[in-house]
């Protein structure tokens, strides 16, 4: 059996040629009778889709990944992962690489093109940590998510209660039942204050 897999981490993965259906497209022409996805960021230990396809491989199966860095999260991690499969019985091929096997050459090979991902990522991380210390020094920053809806909005929703449910006031504003919970909470948790 040829199982496939394919995973996404990020938004931005989705515009720069990592997407799912990029990379089920190069899985399905490569062989790829089943497909296990993923969308969780590669430092996860656990992840979901990955942690079923790992338990279904057996001896004679193949795997097959667009690149490395879709199923590792460090070259220790990686390493690891490729050799157990092996063991098991179970070839590796990485489209950008190669079939994975054994012999010296492919292992020198794999810690390789590992140590680069990882140090790829650390990269990102990096960059990512030094960009938010940048904005912290702006006028206005705020930490997280930009708010969705305008306290404006929110009022009004909120009074639309009065008359009408939560799921109601949701299909009508657009604005969740959590959230509108969520700000009622805290409304009435300031008024009693």
């Amino acid at each position: 059996m040829i199982y496939g897999y394919a995973r996404v981490s990020t938004k931005g993965q989705e515009r720069d040629g990592n997407s799912l259906e990029t990379q089920e497209k190069a899985l399905k022409e490569n062989g790829c009778s089943v497909i296990y996805r993923d969308s969780y960021t590669g430092t996860k230990a656990t992840r979901p889709e990955f942690d079923k396809l790992l338990d279904s491989l057996k001896e004679g199966d193949t795997l097959v990944v667009s690149k490395l860095d879709r199923f590792a999260r460090s070259t220790i991690h990686g390493a690891t992962i490729v050799q157990q499969l092996i063991d098991k019985g179970v070839r590796v091929n990485i489209l950008n690489m190669g079939i994975l096997d054994n012999t010296p050459a492919s292992k020198l090979m794999r810690n390789i093109f590992f140590a680069f991902a990882e140090y790829e990522r650390d990269m990102i991380v990096e960059r990512t940590q030094e960009g938010k210390e940048i904005a912290k020094t702006k006028a206005g920053f705020k930490e997280g998510r930009p708010k969705e809806f305008t306290q404006t909005q929110i009022d009004m929703a909120l009074d639309l209660l009065g008359k009408h449910s939560y799921t109601q006031v949701a299909e009508m504003t657009k604005i969740s039942k959590s959230t509108l919970t969520r700000e009622q909470r805290k409304r009435k948790a300031e008024y009693k204050a």
